[in-house]
């Protein structure tokens, strides 16, 4: 009964933590197009924060899981994130980004065959097959409406085309995709091996790669800039205690897109320790299907 109500919170987080979540990083993402490596920097920085006091106390707690597995995991969960928020600098509308990452089931089933020699029924063979062919559908229609979304300050001309950088995002999201694939099921062989540790995995996860967010240090200041000058708003809770403080607004939205994420990314990691791989992909691909 303890694993049905485990499992159950967590779909229920999933869906209030990540379809609002959603609404932030498209808010977001309407001010600044360019945004991704400074939400990704964002939403690293708060979870490992987080995790530091309240999981690791400081790194007084010895981890269970081995720290070279977490070395692995780290590596494909920071390329997956990179990919994914940076696909929105190539002409990647919303919409299209959350439909192209739904494609996570068919890449899942195929590693889970491949990897772990899992067999599956016909109906999720066909219920796979038919998410996909819409993925596919969906991708060849949005590619004859392709726009320069570029925040116009950083705006530059080239000799390639608008499609040209569209099909550089969708090859980062198809990269992106098979990484969370292949992530979902190393996690499956981590929890089997050590037990399962939630808590510990997503402090890990998001501490060990936030020094390589130096590589991307430029690009995140360029951004930040764009967030403090956007356009400052009243805050209705501020407002309401007499205090007449104006927020930046893309800030305001970037605090609410990193506490919205640290819900969600809680409640997919508690998914992963209680329910199978390809389980915990059709929860978040029917979550992407409702934030449609």
């Amino acid at each position: 009964m303890a694993f049905n109500v485990k499992a159950l919170l967590g779909m229920l987080f999933v869906f209030i933590g990540c379809c609002s979540n959603v609404v932030f990083l498209e808010l977001i993402i309407q001010i600044d197009p360019g945004a991704g490596n400074l939400i990704t920097f964002a939403q690293f920085l708060f979870i490992a924060l987080e995790g530091l006091v309240f999981t690791s106390k400081f790194f007084t707690v010895r981890p269970k899981i081995a720290l070279k597995d977490y070395v692995i995991l780290v590596l494909l969960f920071f390329g997956a994130n990179v990919c994914n928020n940076y696909a929105f600098n190539f002409n990647i509308p919303m919409p299209l980004h959350m439909i192209f990452r739904s494609g996570s089931l068919m890449a899942n089933m195929i590693m889970g065959i491949v990897l772990l020699k899992k067999r599956y029924n016909l109906r999720q063979y066909s219920s796979v097959a038919m998410i996909t062919a819409g993925i596919i559908l969906c991708t060849l229609v949005s590619s004859g409406d392709v726009k320069d979304n570029t925040h116009h300050s950083l705006r530059v001309e080239t000799s390639y085309s608008d499609f040209f950088w569209w099909s550089v995002g969708i090859a980062l999201l198809t990269i992106a995709l098979l990484v969370t694939a292949y992530m979902g099921i190393y996690q499956e062989v981590i929890y089997k091996r050590y037990g399962k540790h939630p808590n510990e995995a997503l402090f890990y996860t998001h501490m060990l790669p936030l020094p390589g967010f130096l590589i991307m240090a430029g690009n995140i200041v360029q951004h930040f800039g764009i967030a403090v000058s956007s356009e400052p708003v009243a805050v209705p809770l501020l407002s309401a205690i007499g205090l007449n403080l104006k927020f930046p607004l893309m800030l305001f939205y970037l605090l609410c897109n990193v506490v919205t994420q640290y819900v969600c990314i809680s409640a997919v990691y508690l998914l992963t320790t209680e329910c199978a791989s390809l389980t915990v992909t059709l929860v978040v691909t029917l979550r992407k299907f409702v934030s449609l």
